[in-house]
């Protein structure tokens, strides 16, 4: 019997309101037309992970990668659609259950400065979950954080210390024991070492590698670096305003991207090759997610738009084993 996916997202969609203020209701209701403007921050993503995969969401900025690494770390609801856990949708777990799920996965961000409680000692800071949720006694919390602080890398003795005492790569470290006190299965990181200078980076990058070993990690690594998530990752998933546009395994989707907007992110990639190369931007900026484009929502920026892709959104379909794409395109080949 084929194992089910560690997690999945069927349909998922978020969208945040944002209220009328005192001036904007009061001319409503002198007959002017406003309504509360909403952000669609993600629209109808479909996702699914095996157990141990390393899978890559990429795409620019504003484009609803980190509101979707919230919604799988359990800290943002979604709008519509379902969001399971081993096949169980987490909207219908009990409260005990669901407690259990929130703990294996954890989500490590993309800021080691500011998510670090700065008034907090590190072995407070690591050391707090497991006591609270019962995964450590007080007694041994002092040895279990010696531990963790080992294994990624830090001197254990440096408990007492406060995170303005660490550099960077430290905080970053510190970030990571502290997702892994609560023994999590699955590791959500939010462009967690975009921060970091390159060559601290690697060292980041060689220790996450080293945990998915031997830990059995799951991963979702969330960037805009295409070589990075190149080095880790099995597949990766392309986004944009809110949608799925593509999904590869990492070789097959670098040496033949199937959307135009993939094509253009590997065109403006930097690489080592010394041929002359011509560097071909993506017209454009991405649109506002308050008022996303009909259709396509690549259109606007797309030299391939046809008037169907103005018209009709494309759906994401398999076009080839373990390849998806939602492009109007291949129904044209």
């Amino acid at each position: 019997m084929r194992e089910a996916p560690i997690l999945t997202l069927e349909g998922v969609s978020k969208r945040f309101a944002r209220r009328l203020d005192g001036a904007a209701r009061f001319a409503r209701w002198l007959g002017a037309r406003s309504g509360e403007a909403v952000v669609h921050a993600v629209s109808g993503v479909n996702l699914a992970m095996m157990r141990g995969e390393v899978v890559g969401l990429v795409g620019e900025s504003g484009c609803g990668k980190s509101t979707l690494g919230k919604i799988v770390a359990g800290l943002c609801t979604v709008s519509e659609g379902r969001h399971l856990w081993y096949g169980q949708d987490t909207a219908l777990m009990n409260a005990a259950l669901r407690r259990r799920q929130r703990l294996k996965v954890q989500m490590i961000f993309q800021d080691p400065f500011s998510s670090l409680n700065p008034r907090l000692r590190i072995g407070q800071i690591v050391g707090e979950a497991p006591v609270a949720h019962g995964l450590v006694r007080s007694n041994d919390v002092h040895a279990f954080v010696s531990e963790l602080l080992a294994r990624v890398g830090l001197d254990p003795t440096r408990q007492r210390d406060f995170p303005h005492q660490f550099s960077g790569g430290q905080k970053a470290r510190i970030g990571i024991a502290r997702a892994l006190a609560v023994e999590p299965e699955f590791l959500v990181c939010d462009e967690a070492t975009s921060a970091l200078d390159v060559s601290i980076q690697a060292q980041v990058l060689n220790l996450f590698m080293q945990l998915r070993e031997e830990l059995q990690l799951t991963y979702l690594f969330i960037s805009h670096d295409l070589a990075v998530v190149r080095h880790l990752c099995d597949r990766i998933f392309i986004m944009y305003l809110g949608r799925i546009v593509e999904s590869a395994p990492t070789n097959e989707l670098f040496e033949r991207p199937n959307h135009p907007y993939t094509q253009g992110l590997l065109a403006q990639a930097p690489t080592l090759e010394v041929r002359k190369k011509v560097f071909v931007a993506i017209q454009g900026e991405i649109p506002s997610p308050f008022h996303p484009p009909t259709g396509c929502h690549f259109h606007p920026r797309c030299r391939y738009a046809m008037t169907r892709c103005v018209m009709e959104s494309p759906v994401l379909k398999e076009i080839a084993p373990n390849r998806f794409s939602a492009c109007h395109l291949n129904d044209e080949r």
